[in-house]
């Protein structure tokens, strides 16, 4: 594994911004590294979308210039000056990264500039198929995984993906936001409006949600296991997933601060045995 000194420009910029995919991308073929500290630099920069926009359109129109520098990396045309946009663009022209893969992920971010939220559970799982799943598959396709195991990475990215949502209540909550679909917190009386003011009062709907996605994850995990060592890289985020998630589901919080040591042992430990 690179050493921090050692680390590429886009690498450093994953390391810093998105922690927990950089360490796991430690663990993909040296020459795949960079391809996907690119996806996960990428993936960022449509997560912050919303969060850096004063306004839904702002955001949209942050999306859609993700979506141009990838058509036009598709189409040949020379690279867009930014930090990221160029190395996603090499690594779309190699042929690393998949145009259509990236356009999904960039669509799917759409539903977080729409002011009245996830309505429904159904709407709030495709929201997350979409996003940390699509990103899952992505990294799957890129490290060469079998096609057959993609719909399994993309349901383990989407369990990563839920609890990156219930970790972050408190600070969405501090943006006037709320993610939480709407009829899993009519089961205890919430809102939105009163999760943004009283992000405590949501617990019980989060212990539910963890709860219910552990119960899948277990039978996700077993069908990856096939992966193999050379994709385990696009799987690991379940490692981190389902620590986060067996925690959420007994009521207990989970900070966005930097991970534990036994955080990162676990995902070391799955990255050198292939064991997810």
């Amino acid at each position: 594994m690179a050493r921090p000194s050692q680390l590429s420009p886009i690498a450093e910029f994953a390391r810093r911004h998105d922690p927990d995919r950089f360490l796991c991308a430690l663990f993909a073929p040296p020459e795949r590294r960079d391809a996907l500290f690119a996806l996960i630099a990428y993936n960022h920069e449509l997560a912050r979308a919303r969060e850096a926009a004063k306004t839904p359109l702002i955001a949209l129109m942050r999306l859609q210039w993700w979506r141009d520098a990838v058509a036009q990396a598709a189409e040949g045309l020379p690279a867009r000056r930014h930090e990221v946009a160029a190395p996603l663009h090499a690594a779309i022209a190699a042929g690393a990264l998949d145009p259509a893969d990236l356009l999904a992920l960039a669509d799917a971010r759409e539903v977080e500039a729409e002011e009245e939220g996830m309505p429904t559970r159904e709407a709030f799982a495709a929201y997350l198929r979409g996003t940390a799943g699509g990103f899952a598959v992505a990294a799957g396709r890129l490290l060469g995984a079998a096609p057959a195991l993609l719909p399994a990475l993309q349901r383990a990215g989407a369990a990563y993906g839920l609890a990156g949502v219930l970790r972050s209540v408190r600070s969405l909550a501090g943006q006037g936001r709320c993610l939480l679909p709407q009829d899993a917190l009519d089961a205890t009386g919430l809102t939105p409006a009163a999760v943004v003011q009283a992000p405590e009062a949501a617990r019980p709907v989060l212990a539910a949600l963890a709860g219910e996605s552990l119960a899948t994850l277990d039978e996700t995990r077993t069908t990856l296991r096939p992966l193999g060592r050379l994709a385990v890289a696009a799987a690991l985020p379940a490692v981190l997933a389902r620590r986060d998630l067996r925690r959420l589901s007994r009521g207990k919080t989970v900070s966005l601060d930097p991970r534990s040591l036994g955080d990162r042992l676990a995902v070391t430990l799955a990255g050198f045995t292939g064991r997810i």
